[in-house]
């Protein structure tokens, strides 16, 4: 092991790092709130948007991230309706096909999480809300997302560091991230060992760091609801 390569590798991976958390963050955001519109499909009455709803999930979680970021980055830019429509834009460019992939992955999963959220809910709560004469609005602010926040938040924390991880894929389209960067130095310093193991410290502290923020939020949030239900 040659420890000057490994820790001489922590500063030009450091210097990635923000387009890692940009990739990271941007996908997150996105696809939760894509996450939510599937949920709410997927429990809609209406069969269409169910239907709709549950075959993406499916297609999505049935294949691999890596199949979609090819998909997404090779595949549609061979079709001539894509090169020729005012899409074209953004698909020919590697990070924004990137940041739609991920998107759509953790989209998937997400939807998923905050249905099972929400039918966690025990129906009776919702009901006592109804005789309380609260809207809709009303009875899912107060009374239904706080309940599903607190029985789906783990499991979210769990996809939000499976995102960060998935982020690594994008150094295959030519986006220098942490893990482009580590191919990088790895063949300039014919030390792939050091380097990826430099590398793979930098996501380990990055995921210890939201691991340990998830557990800090689901503890508030539990004492919270517990002091609800004193009061």
């Amino acid at each position: 092991m040659r420890w000057d390569v490994f820790f001489d590798s922590f500063p030009p991976l450091l210097l990635a790092l923000p387009l890692t958390l940009e990739l990271a963050l941007t996908s997150i955001a996105l696809g939760f709130m894509l996450a939510v519109l599937l949920a709410a499909a997927r429990l809609s009455t209406v069969r269409a948007f169910s239907a709709l709803a549950y075959s993406f999930v499916y297609v999505i979680r049935g294949t691999p991230l890596l199949a979609q970021v090819f998909f997404v980055y090779y595949g549609l830019g061979q079709l001539d309706a894509m090169r020729n429509s005012i899409l074209w834009p953004i698909f020919r460019e590697a990070y924004a096909c990137a940041l739609i992939a991920l998107s759509l992955n953790t989209a998937a999963y997400g939807s998923e999480i905050i249905r099972g959220g929400l039918l966690a809910v025990p129906r009776g709560q919702v009901e006592a809300a109804k005789a309380f004469g609260l809207t809709a609005t009303q009875k899912f602010r107060l009374v239904v997302f706080p309940q599903a926040l607190r029985t789906m938040l783990p499991a979210y924390g769990n996809e939000l560091i499976l995102i960060l991880k998935g982020t690594s894929l994008a150094s295959i389209i030519t986006i220098i991230e942490l893990t482009g960067q580590a191919r990088i130095l790895a063949s300039e310093t014919y030390a792939p060992i050091e380097v990826f193991a430099a590398a793979g410290a930098v996501y380990l502290a990055l995921n210890m760091a939201l691991s340990f923020g998830v557990r800090l939020l689901e503890g508030r949030i539990k004492r919270s609801g517990g002091l609800a239900m004193e009061g």
